[in-house]
């Protein structure tokens, strides 16, 4: 058994922006398995499908992004699993646009989801798999909450496909497996 956590803000005021790309890849992966809607418990919106043979855990925090780490430890708890059995999907400001970077663990790189959660599990040695969202033209807090538009928007559609494959992968084959198939080599103003 596995859980995925989409960080997001719930409400219809921010689907589709750039914080909600977690929650965007959650919602891929319950339609890919056939699965709509979810059951409401610990804090977030969760829901069980099936990814090849593996029973994954899909987890939509409500408590939006600064409280992820509320979900992530009720689940855990719950499930009594792993941190290795556990994938945390978020946006990424330092990542160009439409790139997907899975780590095993590390700080949280200034995302207070990340880092909520961090301090919920007592660690930030848990698998994540960042989408970039590109850097922000000014303010940060502006950024994350905007929305994709035009060509950015078709590139991150497409990103949200792959973090879902990779998320499959992951899933079936282990963290390894899907470092290698997705993890391509950051420019250097990633590297920075």
């Amino acid at each position: 058994m596995k859980i995925v956590l989409g960080i997001g803000n719930p409400g219809r005021e921010y689907q589709g922006t750039r914080h909600n790309v977690g929650y965007m890849v959650i919602d891929v992966l319950a339609r890919r398995s056939g699965v709509s809607g979810g059951k409401s418990r610990f804090r977030a919106i969760t829901a069980e499908v099936r990814i090849a043979q593996e029973k994954v855990i899909l987890v939509k925090p409500v408590t939006y992004v600064n409280l992820s780490g509320l979900a992530a430890a009720a689940a855990l708890s719950y499930y009594d699993l792993d941190l290795e059995d556990f994938l945390v999907i978020c946006d990424d400001m330092n990542l160009v646009p439409g790139k997907i970077r899975l780590r095993r663990g590390g700080a949280s790189g200034g995302h207070n989801g990340l880092k909520s959660i961090a301090e919920a599990v007592h660690t930030d040695e848990f698998p994540r798999l960042r989408i970039g969202i590109g850097p922000p033209p000014g303010n940060g807090a502006n950024h994350v909450l905007s929305r994709f538009r035009g060509d950015e928007a078709d590139l991150m559609d497409r990103a949200v496909q792959t973090a879902a494959d990779a998320v499959e992968t992951w899933a079936a084959e282990g963290m390894e497996a899907a470092m290698n198939k997705f993890n391509a080599p950051l420019s250097a103003d990633e590297q920075a």
